[in-house]
Formats: C-alpha cells, sequence, structure tokens
C-alpha cells in the first residue's frame, strides 16, 4: 500500500508555513496541471476547484484548458489559481497539446509561467507516466506529484512507498484518490512547500540520480525510461510491480467490447438503452417545468393590463423560451449518462470498435476524438480537427462533422419522437437512437464519396490507449452534466430570447380585421348565449380559431412562409412549418420555440386547455382548420431533415475559420442542404404512398 513517512509529512508541512515571498503581492499562486490522458486529473482540477472554474481556449490554437480557483488551509491562507492543461503522453510531441503545455511550461509572450507544476500519475501504470514527470522536472519548475487512483493499485496487489519514490524523483509524492477527494488538502500544502523551498525540483531530483543531469536524461529517452524504470524499482513492489499481471475479468470485457461484432452489438444496445432511460427519467420534471413557465406566463398575462407588452412577456419571451427550457431535463440526462460511460472506460472500447469502420470510410483514426465532441456541439468538434495532422483527413473531418447529432437537436428530436410515439417511450427511444445512427451514417457516407472524389488520399489508423475499468464519479459526472446545462440555458438566455422575440413580432404585426365569418359567428354567439350558453361558448371558440388563424396567416411571418412555401411542400410542411425551418437556421432548437408561437393560435382547437406544449402542437391546424400540420408522415419528413441538414450559422463561420476558405463553408451547407430536402422528400413520399398520414 502507498505510505509517506513521519519525516516528509512533517517536512511537508513546515514548509508550508514559510509562505513564499511572492504570495504577499496579493496574487494567486499559479499552478499548471499536466498529466496523461485517463489518469484522473480533471476529477482532480474539479476536487480542487468545483464551481469556481471556467473553460477558455488558448490563444492561437484550439486546445481547451480549465482555469479555476480554490485556496488553501486556513493555517496558511494562500490562494491558488489551478490550469487543467490538456492530457498529453509526453512533452516533446509534436501535436498541439504538447506544444500548448510546452509554451506553458516554458513562458512566452502569449503564455504566463505558472509558480509552480502539479502532474497527475497513475498509480497502476507508474513506468508510462513518470516519463512525462522527468521531462517536467526538467523544466526546473516546483513540482508536485499527485499519485493517483492508489485504491485501484492496491486491489491489484501494487504496494507504493511513496516516501521512495519522493526521494528518487527529487519532489513531493502525494498519494491521491481524486473521486473520493483523498490527498487534496496535503496537494495544497505540498505546492505552497516546493514554492516556498529554495532548492528547485530539477536539483532535487538531480541529487537523487546518479546519471547525469535531468536536463541529459529527458532529451533522451533510453536514459528518460532507464531513470523512470529505477524510480519505479526503488519504490513499487507487489505481485503486479511492473503491470503484468493477469487480469481476467478485464480481458474478457475487452474482447467482447472490442469485438468486430459483438462490439458493436454491444454499442447499439447501451446506446439505445441509454436514450430510452432519457425519455423515461425526464417526464416529471420536463412536466415541472412546463406547469411552472405556464404558470408564469398566466401570471403575467392576468397581472399586466392586456396591450404589447403583456403579450411580448407571456408569449414572446416566457412563452418562446419556456418551450426549448423544458427539454433541459433530457440535455442534462444525456451529458450525465455519457459521462459516467467515459468514466467507467467503456466508451475508449467504443472508440476502438469505431475506429475500425471510419477508417473504411476514409476517415482517419484520430478523427473519432472530433466526431464524439460533435455530438455536443460541431464547434469544438470542428476546431479540435486541428489535431489532425494530414490536410485531407482534416478537410473530411471538418466537413462530415455536422452530420453528429448535436445537443441543439436534442428538443427537436424530443418533440418529433414524442409526436410520432405518444405513450410508446420505447418506440421514442429506439426512432431518437435512429436520429443519431442516421446522422452518424450519412457523416460516413459523405466521408467515403469526398475522399474518393474531392480529397483524394489514404487515412491514417488510430493508436488508443485502453484505460482501465473503474467505477465512474459521480461528482465529475455531474461537474459535466452542470457545465452544459449551463452552457444550454446561457443560450435560452440569449441567442433563443432573441429570436423568440423576433419570431414574436413577426407572428404578431401587422395587426389585422377579423375575418367576416369570426364577425358574425361573434353576433350568433351573443343572440344565442340567453337560451343556449353552451352554443355561445362553442361559437366563440370558433370565432377565437379563426381570428388567430387569420391574424397568423396574414403577419409577416406567414407572409415570408408563404413566399418560401412551395419549395417546401413537396416535403409536406405549411407555411408554419417552413417558417420553422427558416428561423432554426440560426440556432436548431429555435424550431421548438417557432412552433410555439406560431401555433398558439390554435390551442383550443382539438385540446384541452390545461395540455402541454406537445399536445398543444400536436393538435394545430393548417389554414382549412382541419388538417393537422404534424401528421405522422410530416412529422417523419421534418425529422429526418433536422437529422442531416446544417441549420447552423455558427458552425458555417468555424468552418470558414478552419478550412481558410468560404468554399468548404459553402460546400457543406450546400451538400447537406440538398441531401436533408431529398432525404425528407422521399420519407413524406414514401409514407404517404403507404398510406401513413
Amino acid at each position: 500500500m502507498t505510505r509517506l513517512n513521519s519525516d516528509s509529512a512533517t517536512a511537508v508541512r513546515e514548509a508550508a508555513q514559510k509562505r513564499p515571498a511572492h504570495l504577499h503581492e496579493n496574487r494567486e499562486l499559479r499552478v499548471g496541471l499536466f498529466g496523461n490522458p485517463n489518469t484522473g486529473k480533471t476529477t482532480l482540477f474539479n476536487r480542487l476547484c468545483g464551481l469556481r472554474a471556467k473553460t477558455a481556449n488558448f490563444p492561437g490554437v484550439t486546445a481547451e484548458a480549465r482555469v479555476g480557483h480554490c485556496a488553501s488551509e486556513r493555517h496558511t491562507p494562500v490562494a491558488f489559481e489551478i490550469i487543467d492543461l490538456p492530457g498529453i503522453y509526453r512533452l516533446t510531441l509534436e501535436v498541439p497539446e504538447s506544444r500548448v503545455c510546452r509554451d506553458i511550461v516554458q513562458g512566452s509572450a502569449l503564455y504566463q509561467r505558472p509558480d509552480a507544476v502539479l502532474i497527475v500519475v497513475d498509480a497502476t501504470n507508474l513506468p508510462r507516466n513518470l516519463l512525462l514527470v522527468g521531462e517536467l522536472l526538467a523544466q526546473g519548475l516546483p513540482t508536485v506529484v499527485a499519485l493517483n487512483m492508489i485504491d485501484l493499485a492496491q486491489r491489484r496487489g501494487l504496494t507504493i512507498d511513496a516516501a521512495e519514490l519522493s526521494r528518487q524523483i527529487g519532489c513531493p509524492v502525494i498519494p491521491t484518490m481524486a473521486r473520493k477527494g483523498t490527498g487534496v488538502a496535503e496537494i495544497k500544502s505540498a505546492l505552497i512547500g516546493a514554492v516556498t523551498d529554495c532548492t528547485t525540483s530539477r536539483e532535487a531530483a538531480e541529487e537523487h540520480s546518479s546519471l547525469e543531469s535531468l536536463a541529459a536524461i529527458a532529451s533522451n529517452p533510453a536514459r528518460l525510461e532507464e531513470w523512470a524504470d529505477r524510480a519505479v524499482a526503488a519504490s513499487v513492489g507487489g505481485t503486479d510491480a511492473v503491470g503484468e499481471a493477469s487480469d481476467t475479468v478485464t480481458e474478457r470485457l475487452d474482447k467482447a467490447f472490442t469485438h468486430p461484432v459483438l462490439g458493436l452489438l454491444i454499442f447499439a444496445g447501451v446506446m439505445a438503452g441509454l436514450f430510452t432511460v432519457i425519455f423515461q427519467m425526464a417526464t416529471i420534471p420536463m412536466d415541472f417545468i412546463e406547469s411552472l413557465f405556464g404558470a408564469l406566463g398566466n401570471w403575467v398575462s392576468t397581472t399586466l393590463p392586456p396591450g404589447a407588452i403583456n403579450d411580448l412577456l407571456a408569449q414572446g419571451v416566457i412563452g418562446g423560451v419556456g418551450a426549448t427550457v423544458v427539454f433541459l431535463p433530457q440535455i442534462c440526462l444525456l451529458f450525465f449518462l455519457i459521462s459516467l460511460l467515459e468514466d467507467t472506460g467503456y466508451l475508449a472500447r467504443a472508440a476502438f470498435v469505431m475506429d475500425r469502420i471510419m477508417c473504411r470510410f476514409g476517415l482517419p483514426g484520430q478523427a473519432f476524438v472530433p466526431l464524439l465532441s460533435s455530438h455536443a456541439c460541431a464547434l469544438p468538434g470542428i476546431m479540435s480537427a486541428k489535431l489532425i495532422p494530414d490536410r485531407h483527413d482534416r478537410l473530411a473531418t471538418i466537413l462530415v462533422a455536422p452530420f453528429m447529432s448535436c445537443s441543439a437537436r436534442v428538443p427537436v428530436y424530443v418533440l418529433l419522437t414524442s409526436l410520432l410515439f405518444r405513450d410508446r417511450p420505447w418506440l421514442a427511444g429506439l426512432a431518437f437512437f435512429g436520429c443519431y445512427l442516421l446522422g452518424a451514417a450519412a457523416g460516413l457516407i459523405s466521408a467515403f464519396i469526398a475522399r474518393r472524389t474531392i480529397l483524394r488520399g489514404r487515412s491514417r489508423p488510430m493508436v488508443l490507449e485502453l484505460p482501465s475499468y473503474k467505477m465512474p464519479a459521480l461528482r465529475t459526472a455531474l461537474w459535466a452534466t452542470l457545465d452544459r446545462g449551463l452552457v444550454f440555458l446561457k443560450n435560452a438566455g440569449t441567442i433563443i430570447l432573441a429570436i423568440s422575440v423576433v419570431l414574436w413580432w413577426l407572428s404578431a404585426y401587422p395587426h389585422t380585421d377579423p375575418p367576416q365569418e369570426a364577425v358574425q359567428m361573434r353576433h350568433q354567439a351573443s343572440e344565442v348565449m340567453p337560451t343556449d350558453p353552451q352554443a355561445a361558448k362553442a361559437l366563440n371558440v370558433q370565432a377565437n380559431r379563426l381570428e388567430a388563424s387569420n391574424a397568423t396567416r396574414e403577419s409577416y411571418a406567414g407572409r415570408l412562409g408563404r413566399i418560401i412555401q412551395p419549395v417546401f411542400a413537396p416535403l409536406g410542411y405549411d407555411w408554419q412549418l417552413t417558417v420553422g425551418v427558416l428561423t432554426s437556421f440560426a440556432a436548431r432548437e429555435v424550431f421548438v420555440a417557432t412552433m410555439s408561437i406560431l401555433l398558439t393560435g390554435d390551442e383550443d382547437a382539438d385540446v384541452s386547455e390545461d395540455s402541454g406544449l406537445i399536445d398543444r402542437i400536436r393538435g394545430a391546424t393548417r389554414d382549412d382548420g382541419t388538417t393537422p400540420v404534424f401528421t405522422a408522415a410530416t412529422s417523419a419528413s421534418v425529422l429526418v431533415f433536422f437529422v442531416l441538414a446544417m441549420q447552423c450559422l455558427s458552425t458555417l463561420v468555424v468552418t470558414r475559420r478552419e478550412t481558410g476558405s468560404w468554399k468548404w463553408a459553402g460546400l457543406q451547407l450546400g451538400y447537406m442542404s440538398v441531401l436533408a430536402w431529398v432525404a425528407a422528400f422521399i420519407t413524406y413520399q414514401g409514407l404517404t404512398l403507404m398510406g401513413v398520414s
């Protein structure tokens, strides 16, 4: 088991009491957080900083970092600024992540050099992890090593003497379990002690090395490996000292998860089950959010005097934003479950399986990460394609990344699958998963075509390390979910709010006189009210529907939709759906808010007054007053269209920036729009011929 002797622990505490002189300047201790991928680095960062963190891009590159803040223990009040740097295997590799880490640790005009370095290493794989430690120690900065996953090492029969390892490498080594928060306080004290100590980590490491200077060792791979092996041999023992013990359970799982056929079936089953769980578990919070916004809208309507301000707040702001925020539970559940899967180590096995498929379609192995990121948002996916060295490989990845179903599509998928499969969550879940599968298939086929026409060339396979299996960290999953949820709410409070207000104005103005038929109905209602109140109420309801339908049809939105509607008529769309498609180009999730705003005039047609959003949209009719806006064939057509269409202005801008030319962005928009139109046409016309209505 890991241990830190009393002398070392006392030294750490004493060093922590010596406050570094520069810390009296009322500034934070700047710490660079380094580590190999899959070492629990970000989990430790979340333990250190929690909510006091934000994500940022490095200047001039697409590599991302999280910057957080925390404080030390009370007896040594020191503030820290922690920079969670990209995971790297070696500092000297010529990849963007390693270049960023090199620039940070060496200091440059763009990057301020940190005061100290914190390196997270995997206790179950020390020989490989210490290679990065040696390179960073050679930079001469005060360094602390977090020996993470010690619980996994113990279960594998390893015994690690942290004090001896500290003597061998020349810097403090703190045993940690990031998932449980073990060792966090000791890390803070050790960092203060490392900065306070007048001896640099490089000098300390060289004191315990019989070789030449650590800089010379780090520059020679063979010597660096010898240095790492010597440190491991002196400090690690047990039945799995060199990581050679056989884990039959792990081997069996790997054989199943990475099997060419069984692995794909497991992946499909996991994803289908995940989306079904999302549908079933999100029902209660969705109903609560919808009721909350409904009550808020009713309160505004009854509290404020009638007029434009009342309508703007109740219908444009509350109605539009509420129609999108209602899908927040599904989005949060999606990212929470995906984070758990990633933490267990399963997603790396899924990546291995998918790599075999992608290479056959002309995509490089390195494209898996950008495409996986695109399932959250195409923007970081496209930007991370910069990591792909070959230009043709990179362009192919960028062009197909928007086919991956991003989180902005989730509200649209939820709405349309709910319309298609009411009270049938298993079918809705399968249809939801089918949307992701269709988008991925379209991306692969499109890449296959591109690599054999405009981007000829051979793709490169991906080198992937499979992490160890472990229990997922609920805390990490919750932080990831919170981050994504806040991003979604930020969009709802900015982009969606602005578009909702514009849509409300377009659908509310100009004011028109009620149709003559509605006027006659109201006159008849007043005549029969004394003798037949029920008939009078029915006449007034019908008159309200006619007035609302006429007002929407004659509004600016209605006029624009009728002008462009012939283009989408073969897909089964009326002018209202056409407006929804056009406005969603700014942001896909706006489609739901658009439908809510445009169809509120039909909320009393065929549905009760307390019906939810989906029921109101399901009961909405076209101008003839009888034909539903969303028939089964039309709903399926819209669903296919949104899976395949670009519908994202921001993605086009990022594509232009990353490719350096508008021609690739134009090709992306044109190709995806045409493909979406054709596929939606085939879907609608095919279902209509089959008698589906």
